[in-house]
């Protein structure tokens, strides 16, 4: 999730005109707003897309089953709104009972009607004219009440009157100046909006917090780096800890039986593992927290002193499933480090269950059978003062976005990228406050394809560890998942704009549309009516124009402009005929 900083202008679209940002422009207005409470949360209806992932355990799937694998190839656009904003484009369009609420790099935020794509209201935060970081993007609105809940790249965590847009309160999480900043979508549990922040590639020592929804109130903090006195402390064997990293970038699950928020750590800083000695808790790890408390209560790291700037930045997904005749609760993770790990939860921690590649991985020799963690191949580990050449490369076998799990077939579905190896040499550089500290030589850290394509959306079954189908790409292939009751699979993420549906159970590709730009963000399935919409933003950038760029510079020679940018919300149905 690394490359070149980006500071984003924010663009007017036609037809509306306002001051500096910062104030919300009115088109229209929202009316019969749906209040979301906990029990909305904890079971959300069909019709509507409360959370990052729809549901608390983070499947990306759908119920709705309206459009299917027999009709699906009459689906056809319905609606667009162009979000006049470069830069990727990340976000899931939100719904709430027919209002549809979409975030664009820069902060801002959409509110439209979700089955005519008018313009209720559009929100853009005042930003710092020296703001810096990697990613100028962000990953959506969370609800509560009659409010929405924006975290802000100069680290700011803003609440919204979801009927008006306008400003109910704001609270300054942390310092932009020093590279902190945010781009997940909050996690509302019991009133508490929890966030957490990045900066890891500027020296920052992230940590999660909680919000009271109603006031602003800060309630709890956690350092997903600990200090020498917390426990964890004593895995970093120097004061490294102190800028250590552990950024959090994406929305936590949770779990409503145990009362317990699953969250994804990302890798320690700067990447070179022989810069910050020792297993380096709780970074490139899965935590279990108390939302009531923020009390770390366990943890699974699935490798330790992070070199490769492997984040593990994804929560599990939480899976009822039977393994070996026997039903586990289980967390499931398509890694960044090109493993699919299976955990279990239990009442006393984090179990691990197995572990496999599921794209070509050299850096891991073997996994100890009870514990999972991975003995390493030392040629494959990055250092300082040597070019060293590893698999996957840095962007990993799946990066920050996230795979699914269809209720219907019972298979995790990951948006993976194989053969796309990496190197890089280790240089040991001073922090300086605001600046990048990666600790690579920049002109080292190369992508280095080794097969005849790199995209694959795969199904796996991650009860047995079996892959079920693969469905290969050229180039890279970039973007979240979703699966429907339908049995479909959605997913864009290659630089030939296409968004595609697939049938869950074979692989077979059944329908593809050309949008605007690339699609990077993740799709929705809502419903107004009677008529089920399929929804996502299209709009290339990031990371994924970051790898394309490194890929023009190999053997694959593709043009790093081919995908032009511009953000467009596309909206989709399958429209009856007389």
């Amino acid at each position: 999730m690394k490359g070149i900083s980006y500071i984003v202008p924010l663009a007017v679209a036609a037809g509306l005109s306002w001051g500096v940002s910062g104030t919300t422009a009115f088109a229209g207005s929202v009316t019969g707003y749906q209040p979301v409470t906990q029990d909305r949360l904890d079971n959300p209806g069909p019709a509507d897309w409360l959370l990052y992932r729809r549901t608390y355990d983070g499947h990306g799937d759908s119920p709705l089953r309206q459009i299917n694998v027999d009709n699906v190839k009459d689906l056809t656009p319905v609606w667009t709104f162009s979000t006049g904003v470069v830069e990727g484009h990340e976000a899931p369009p939100m719904v709430n009972n027919g209002v549809m609420f979409v975030t664009t790099p820069g902060d801002q935020v959409l509110a439209l009607d979700a089955a005519s794509g008018d313009l209720l209201w559009r929100y853009a935060p005042k930003l710092p004219e020296d703001l810096f970081q990697l990613h100028p993007t962000n990953r959506g609105v969370a609800f509560w009440g009659n409010n929405l809940y924006l975290a802000t790249t100069d680290s700011r965590l803003i609440a919204l009157d979801a009927k008006t847009g306008k400003v109910v309160w704001e609270a300054t999480v942390g310092d932009y100046h020093h590279g902190e900043y945010m781009t997940l979508e909050p996690l509302v549990v019991n009133g508490k909006v929890i966030i957490g922040t990045s900066g890891g590639e500027f020296g920052v020592r992230a940590y999660i917090a909680a919000y009271d929804a109603d006031t602003g109130k800060a309630l709890w903090k956690t350092y997903t780096v600990p200090s020498p006195s917390e426990p964890g402390g004593d895995t970093w064997n120097t004061d490294a800890w102190k800028t250590g990293g552990g950024s959090v970038w994406i929305t936590g699950n949770y779990d409503p039986k145990r009362n317990l928020a699953y969250w994804g750590v990302g890798n320690a800083a700067p990447w070179p593992g022989d810069l910050h000695p020792g297993d380096n808790l709780y970074t490139s790890s899965t935590i279990a927290l108390d939302p009531d408390t923020g009390k770390i209560v366990a943890y699974h790291q699935y490798h330790q002193n992070d070199s490769w700037d492997w984040d593990e930045v994804r929560p599990p997904i939480l899976i009822n499933m039977t393994r070996d005749g026997k039903t586990i609760d289980a967390l499931v993770h398509p890694a960044r480090d090109g493993y699919l790990w299976v955990l279990q939860q239990t009442d006393d921690g984090i179990k691990f269950i197995s572990g496999k590649p599921f794209v070509y991985q050299n850096a891991f020799k073997s996994l100890d059978p009870q514990t999972g963690r991975p003995t390493y191949d030392l040629d494959h580990k990055p250092v300082v003062g040597k070019t060293v050449t590893f698999c996957p490369s840095l962007w990993g076998g799946d990066d920050w976005t996230s795979s699914a799990y269809s209720d219907e077939t019972h298979l995790v579905y990951i948006p993976a990228n194989n053969n796309m190896c990496g190197s890089n040499e280790g240089v040991d550089k001073k922090l300086l406050v605001g600046q990048l500290w990666l600790g690579v030589d920049p002109s080292t850290n190369k992508l280095v394809p080794n097969g005849q394509h790199i995209g694959e959306l795969q199904a796996w079954d991650p009860a047995t560890g079996k892959q079920a189908w693969m469905y290969p790409f050229p180039n890279q292939l970039f973007a979240s998942v979703l699966t429907t009751a339908g049995g479909l699979v959605f997913v864009g993420g290659t630089n030939d704009r296409m968004f595609r549906a697939f049938d869950a159970k074979t692989g077979e590709l059944l329908w593809q549309q050309r949008t605007n730009s690339g699609i990077i963000g993740m799709p929705v399935a809502f419903q107004v009516g009677d008529t089920e919409y399929i929804a996502v933003q299209s709009g290339w950038g990031v990371d994924a124009q970051r790898i394309q760029n490194s890929l023009a510079k190999t053997s694959m020679k593709l043009d790093p402009d081919e995908v032009p940018q511009g953000g467009v919300v596309w909206v989709f149905a399958v429209r009856h005929h007389n």
